[in-house]
């Protein structure tokens, strides 16, 4: 997904890095139903492990739908 990108983390100047994701829900009726429809990639120093987060976009309705089925 990013492996491309040229990383230096902005605390201790390390090069390298480990991509992760995360899901959170958002307000109101999806926070009630726990979907978790806002998606974000994280990239983490291993070196000290500062991590930022990015907005990934949008997951599609079928995504949604398994959400709600899992909890």
């Amino acid at each position: 997904m990013v492996k491309d990108i040229k990383f230096e983390c902005a605390k201790c100047n390390n090069k390298n890095f480990t991509e992760g994701k995360i899901s959170t829900t958002g307000g109101g009726l999806s926070k009630f139903l726990n979907i978790q429809n806002n998606k974000f990639i994280t990239i983490s120093c291993t070196e000290c492990g500062f991590t930022e987060i990015f907005k990934a976009g949008k997951s599609g309705m079928l995504t949604n739908i398994f959400d709600v089925l899992s909890n």
